[in-house]
């Protein structure tokens, strides 16, 4: 019997290796041979040394260009006529919509996962409606249309982009409970500080956790507020370098740059922060759920999903510095065995809710349906 060959393809070869190395483990252990196509970045070689056979991709990742869309369907096309995988694995927007078109039209089976809506969905708008028009042109043949949190499931559903039976919902891109586990750090001098992790985009509320940390810090001095991620990000609103430095040097937040492991930078924080305007199911907060700190997060689809109010953390109004303050202070009120009893609630939601084995076990399962019931012509 021929081993079967999957292909992963997403906007970044970063993506792939700090998001999917779980589940590229679980379909080699599978026996199944896998192929990376994504653009080339310095995490490229990595999945090399991971197993994966990487194959180069140019994208412009936030570009709307139709000419430069149209190219990438062809660059698609060519690539996947020439690797031949058995099926393709798509995320984030571009690989799922141009990749998905270009397999289905070479006969090869597809399985997406919308792993968040982006701005498009947040602006509305002709774009929205554009992109809902292509997402649904890319979904009629697919195989499974994963989503990370029921609220975008539906949305699509209620748009016609899916069909029902092919709308399946998965914790996320899941969690690694063994790597992600809380850690004893040195006891610091007696202040919060509080983390962000996340690319460094307007939507993901940066702005908003800044001006909220300059109201905290009029009322706690002591309260130090951290951005970690990755800045000069391929986005419509992407955050400017300019910005960072003079929030830099205005006092109010320390860049700490980005970086391959973020779990000494969440073991040393008190408490993580999204205050973004909508997600999947944001990776930073199960990881620090995991890691057993306490979150603070927009009360939106994906950040809701994870953080419930009063037991592993708090909610906050989306696009309101004022209401994130206010949650900042209350974690500011807490005694630390307040702190580390929202912390345990945290790592048992993990546990019980978000552990990576379900996510790789829903994928093979869903692989292994695509080949055995639809055999490629």
């Amino acid at each position: 019997m021929n081993q079967k060959t999957i292909l992963i393809s997403i906007n970044a070869s970063w993506n792939i290796l700090n998001f999917r190395a779980g589940l590229i483990r679980a379909l080699q252990g599978a026996g199944y041979r896998v192929l990376a196509l994504a653009p080339p970045d310095q995490w490229s070689e990595q999945l090399v040394q991971l197993g994966v056979e990487y194959h180069p991709l140019p994208m412009d990742k936030k570009g709307v260009s139709p000419a430069r869309d149209g190219l990438l369907f062809l660059r698609y096309l060519a690539a996947l006529r020439r690797l031949r995988p058995d099926v393709f694995l798509g995320y984030t927007a571009k690989p799922n919509i141009y990749g998905s078109l270009a397999a289905q039209a070479l006969g090869i089976k597809v399985i997406n996962n919308v792993s968040g809506l982006g701005t498009a969905f947040i602006q509305g708008g002709w774009l929205m409606r554009t992109v809902s028009t292509l997402y649904r042109l890319a979904f009629r043949r697919s195989e499974v249309v994963f989503f990370q949190n029921g609220e975008d499931r539906d949305l699509f559903l209620d748009r016609q982009i899916v069909e029902p039976a092919k709308a399946r919902l998965l914790p996320g891109s899941g969690i690694d409970l063994e790597r992600f586990r809380p850690r004893t750090v040195v006891a610091g001098r007696g202040t919060v500080s509080f983390l962000l992790v996340a690319r460094m985009l307007w939507d993901k509320g940066v702005g908003e956790f800044v001006d909220a940390a300059r109201a905290v810090r009029d009322r706690a001095p002591e309260a130090r507020f951290q951005l970690l991620g990755f800045l000069d990000a391929e986005n419509r609103t992407a955050v400017s370098r300019a910005d960072v430095e003079r929030w830099q040097q205005e006092g109010v937040v320390d860049y700490l740059g980005h970086s391959d492991d973020v779990r000494p930078f969440i073991a040393a924080a008190d408490c993580v922060v999204l205050p973004s305007y909508r997600e999947g199911l944001p990776r930073s907060l199960l990881e620090a759920s995991a890691m057993a700190k306490p979150i603070i997060a927009t009360d939106v689809p994906g950040c809701r999903h994870i953080t419930e109010h009063g037991v592993n953390g708090f909610l906050c109004a989306p696009r309101d510095a004022g209401s994130l303050a206010e949650a900042m202070l209350t974690v500011l009120r807490l005694s630390k065995a307040e702190r580390e009893a929202l912390g345990a609630a945290g790592r048992a939601k993990a546990r019980a809710e978000f552990d990576e084995r379900i996510v790789t076990e829903r994928y093979v399962e869903a692989i292994a349906a695509a080949l055995d019931n639809h055999p490629r012509s």
